[in-house]
């Protein structure tokens, strides 16, 4: 007969976490990039700006952190004026690369 113990308590993921760095963040965003969907974007977005810290972020991208939660809101549609700020807020940049 075997023995069982305690149920196992499983946490939910938390990327933000992780997050501790800029190599770390440019990989996360990258990788979210090249799954071509905008809701994980949108995820990937949210957790990278929770782990810069969601005041500071909001400040530097010239946005109110209500109007930053509702942008990173799951199923949100942001414009892109929106997240190219919030991208050069977190000190990073857009570029295209050839295949």
């Amino acid at each position: 007969m075997t023995k069982t113990g305690p149920p196992l308590k499983l946490v939910d993921l938390d990327a933000a976490r992780y997050l501790d760095n800029d190599d770390a963040i440019a990989e996360y965003l990258s990788a979210a990039l090249e799954a071509n969907d905008p809701d994980f974007l949108l995820l990937a977005l949210s957790d990278v700006v929770r782990a810069k810290g969601m005041t500071q972020v909001a400040r530097d991208a010239g946005l109110s952190r209500e109007s930053l939660y509702k942008a990173l809101a799951p199923s949100a549609k942001p414009r892109f004026e929106t997240v190219a700020k919030l991208v050069r807020a977190l000190g990073l940049e857009f570029k295209a690369l050839p295949r």
